[in-house]
């Protein structure tokens, strides 16, 4: 008899619809698997044989073969256990098919038939919600994350009896429901009011945080480089809970989800090690999984000490950044991860770090600062669009007990200005913040006046910037006038605008 279940393949961050065929016909006993099964796949037959045994019910001793259709599809983890071990039990007429033709179901089955949970369930709900099916058994620790879907009944189960049970209608159960359907974003706990003086930083934050601008930072060992980075998420907006399931879906993918969590609230912060490597950051590996720039999504991607990463692992960044994803080229098939990240780099003027600091005496030669930084492309700074300088902190500023802005009131800020391009941005579905504007979107909310321009055109001239770096600056510059909740582009902002390129007015 031949028996079809519905599951998911997992492509990417994107969620498809399988067939499981399963067929039992007369012949030697043997349990063969097509349609491109990997090898945790191939491995399922062993699992699911205790596990049918384990349970109570009656392997047969015939020949099984499980095709896994499209069979261009390639198949891996181990979410097909349970619907192969279904196949099989209504393919040996243990049980009915006639609950299955709008059910979809995955899980992974230990020795003694329980449902242990698998990655990557939120993709594949929504995958099983676009290709049509009403319902979908998940192991019980997934169902948090499963019922963020709607649209779709879920069936959280803890174990094969169980499913035959409720398939069977012999046991019922009521779909889950999410009692985290309403999105809290939890405040991050560190604040900008720790950091002492940086007060012109803490404005360029606010800046970079309310047109999403990428950011670098240099200046001397311990003037507070990474202690600001850190704080950046504290002032971002909260996320909306379309960008919660999308980051949702990439950690889920990672593995990195545990089943408490259900949902991710608060905006990623990842801070990857120099001696990461290109696949780490990028993605890929052979089975292809999201990088450092990918879990980043929506998030900051802080890369401190950036001369120290390798060369060629920073120069795979440059696409991601202007495409907002990664692209990864395989023979069989090519995988998309999203990657819209805030970029927040910091770096050591030179090799001992003292380079321009009045308080100590550089030790490099010009020749070594000069290679220290040739580490870093003209087309990767080109991409980072605010260049700033972090002074070592005066003694007088680390006694001051009040701190400056905090996070609060700099965050504030950034909120006024989100919604000034909310509202800029409603028409263009992808477009949030001013720094992910194109061509024709500068043209059209980017025009400075005459006295602007002409500044920007002089700045041009003389500090030979490239056209990138022009249209960075008009990006800073519209964000700077949003800041202000003024319609034009004046010349104060253009002025302003230009100082934050600042290794290009080193040139």
């Amino acid at each position: 008899m031949l028996a079809k279940i519905n599951t998911i393949a997992l492509a990417g961050v994107e969620g498809l619809p399988v067939e499981v065929e399963v067929d039992i016909s007369l012949g030697l006993p043997t349990f063969a698997t097509v349609g491109l099964a990997e090898g945790a796949v191939k491995e399922s037959k062993d699992r699911v044989k205790a596990a049918i045994k384990n349970s109570g019910y009656t392997f047969p001793n015939r020949r099984i073969t499980v095709n896994l259709a499209p069979a261009n599809i390639k198949k891996g983890g181990t979410s097909y256990d349970l619907p192969i071990a279904m196949g099989i039990l209504v393919a040996s007429e243990l049980l009915s098919s006639d609950f299955l033709t709008e059910t979809a179901m995955l899980g992974e089955l230990s020795l003694d038939g329980c449902l242990r949970p698998v990655q990557g369930v939120l993709s594949m709900v929504m995958g099983a919600r676009k290709s049509g099916s009403k319902k979908i058994i998940v192991p019980i620790d997934n169902a948090k994350e499963a019922a963020l879907v709607d649209g779709i009944e879920v069936y959280p189960l803890a174990s094969l009896d169980q499913a035959v049970e409720f398939l069977s209608g012999s046991l019922h159960i009521s779909p889950y429901s999410n009692p985290e359907d309403n999105l809290v974003n939890a405040l991050n706990s560190l604040d900008f009011n720790e950091v002492k003086g940086q007060e012109h930083v803490k404005r360029a934050v606010v800046i970079a945080a309310t047109g999403n601008h990428n950011l670098l930072l240099s200046g001397p060992p311990g003037s507070g480089k990474t202690m600001i980075a850190r704080r950046i998420p504290s002032v971002l907006p909260p996320l909306t809970k379309e960008e919660a399931l999308q980051t949702t879906q990439i950690y889920s993918i990672s593995g990195l989800l545990s089943a408490e969590q259900g949902l991710v609230t608060e905006r990623p912060f990842r801070s990857p090690h120099h001696t990461i490597s290109d696949a780490g950051l990028i993605g890929g590996g052979n089975h292809p999984r999201p990088g450092e720039v990918s879990l980043s999504h929506h998030g900051v991607l802080f890369l401190d000490e950036l001369p120290e990463f390798k060369k060629h692992v920073l120069e795979v960044m440059r696409q991601p950044m202007e495409d907002g994803e990664v692209t990864i080229a395989r023979a069989a098939n090519t995988l998309c991860f999203p990657a819209r990240f805030m970029l927040v780099a910091a770096m050591n003027p030179c090799p001992c770090g003292h380079h321009g600091d009045h308080l100590h005496e550089c030790s490099c030669s010009p020749m070594q600062i000069n290679r220290y930084r040739s580490k870093l492309s003209g087309p990767l700074l080109d991409r980072i669009d605010m260049h700033i300088e972090v002074p070592a902190v005066a003694f007088t500023e680390l006694q001051d007990t009040e701190g400056g802005d905090d996070s609060a009131s700099m965050r504030g800020r950034v909120l006024a200005a989100r919604q000034i391009q909310t509202k800029r941005f409603k028409r263009y579905k992808h477009i949030h913040a001013n720094s992910q504007m194109d061509s024709r979107q500068l043209q059209k909310f980017c025009v400075p006046s005459a006295t602007a321009a002409a500044l920007l055109e002089k700045s041009m001239n003389k500090l030979g910037l490239s056209a990138r770096a022009y249209s960075r600056i008009l990006k800073i510059a519209r964000t700077i006038a949003d800041l202000d909740n003024n319609e034009s582009i004046e010349m104060a902002h253009v002025a302003e605008a230009i100082q934050y390129r600042r290794l290009d007015l080193q040139h």
